[in-house]
């Protein structure tokens, strides 16, 4: 048994990494008494990425965190999700059909969930070494790229992201990724929800609404591009304006937005993988987040799963005698929802980013009419909503109820 046993205070705790996963998992340890310390390998900690869909789930570990109105004040709430190919409607889910009509999800800006969690992890006073790659664990100890060593711990949580070098190898790069942007959001698209369009399922382009960035006084919006990611440097040749003219043919609205982009590089790619960490824990080292477990966006589920996985360890150690002990329970209690948002991912994404024309056909044709009869309008719902699999329930923390005002 590692010593201290029984009492958290005394428990060494090293996470690795500051994104989503690391900071929640390192402010619920602090909070709970155990002595963590964050690595992170950037010189200045900082969020990757544009926009992202808070969903119920999320939003409940938040406000388990007393963050949840923070959250909300910044960001922008999402009610319904809205795709079309043509003019036919192949997408249409709306929070409303929940046995809770009153919830939805909130888009955001990574910086701003970022900034928040960063705040409260400062404020709690968890030492955060900054310019410290971990390059491997050995005998509980860090050892980073620079040849420092660290330890020993008796917990050590990854939380790198999709590509750690912690875990063993495993899953799969995508074919398909995505160019993103943030944009002012204009009176054209939906202030509460997240609208895409569709050519077949090789094209795709979306808005969501994300509040405000840091720093900013005005409601920004993602935009996003599938795009093959062999594709790209043909992307970048090509040049601006002849991607401007494929955009606008797909989806005329976005003339207007389109006039922010003056240069290839205010577009940045997002590579996604499909993979699963073989073995979610070795000895004291727990892996979280996307380190665990990565997908595409296509269910929005990212920031959320990291969230429920954080919350998952501070439970499982709650519940154990010691720390061993506690990430097997951690494990144990998200397991069941990993893999089956994992599976159902890897079933969805071919439907919206894929070569061919059957799978399209059938979305169009078949599954766009049948979702919209019971019970699936709500099924739906609960799937996006991340519910499936009764996650919370499972933790022990409840969905909390959408404040008013923005």
């Amino acid at each position: 048994m590692p010593r201290g046993a029984g009492h958290p205070s005394l428990f060494e705790t090293a996470i690795c990494g500051c994104g989503t996963a690391g900071l929640a998992a390192a402010l619920l340890l602090a909070r709970d008494g155990y002595r963590v310390t964050l690595f992170e390998r950037f010189e200045t900690p900082r969020p990757i990425g544009s926009g992202l869909m808070l969903q119920p789930t999320g939003l409940a570990v938040l406000a388990e965190l007393g963050l949840e109105g923070a959250v909300r004040a910044v960001g922008a709430p999402i009610k319904r999700l809205e795709g079309k190919a043509g003019n036919r409607v192949v997408l249409d889910v709306s929070y409303s059909a929940l046995s809770d009509a009153t919830l939805h999800a909130v888009g955001i800006h990574r910086s701003s969930l970022f900034d928040i969690l960063h705040q409260a992890v400062v404020q709690a006073a968890v030492p955060i070494h900054i310019g410290r790659e971990v390059a491997s664990v050995t005998d509980r100890h860090l050892i980073l790229s620079n040849g420092e060593r660290h330890g020993p711990f008796d917990i050590i949580v990854d939380a790198t992201g999709t590509r750690t070098t912690l875990a063993e190898p495993s899953g799969r790069q995508l074919n398909f990724g995505a160019l993103w942007a943030n944009v002012a959001t204009i009176d054209a698209y939906p202030a509460d929800a997240l609208v895409q369009r569709y050519r077949n399922a090789d094209v795709m382009a979306g808005v969501m609404p994300s509040g405000r960035a840091t720093g900013s006084a005005r409601d920004q919006s993602a935009f996003f591009w599938s795009l093959r990611v062999t594709d790209y440097d043909q992307w970048l040749n090509r040049g601006l304006d002849a991607w401007k003219s494929d955009v606008v043919a797909l989806w005329p609205e976005t003339a207007a937005l389109l006039q922010e982009f003056t240069d290839q590089e205010q577009l940045t790619l997002a590579r996604y993988a499909h993979r699963s960490a073989r073995k979610p824990i070795n000895g004291h080292l727990i892996h979280i987040g996307d380190a665990w477990h990565s997908a595409s966006p296509q269910l929005g589920q990212g920031a959320n799963m990291a969230l429920l996985d954080a919350y998952a360890l501070a439970a499982g150690l709650r519940q154990a005698t010691d720390p061993l002990e506690g990430l097997h329970r951690a494990v144990s209690l998200r397991s069941g929802h990993v893999r089956l948002y994992q599976w159902l991912t890897a079933i969805l994404t071919p439907v919206y980013q894929s070569d061919g024309r059957a799978i399209p056909w059938v979305r169009d044709r078949i599954m766009a009419p049948v979702s919209r009869m019971w019970p699936f309008p709500r099924l739906q719902a609960a799937l996006v909503a991340g519910l499936v699999g009764r996650p919370l329930q499972r933790l022990g923390i409840h969905l909390a109820a959408p404040e008013t005002g923005r």
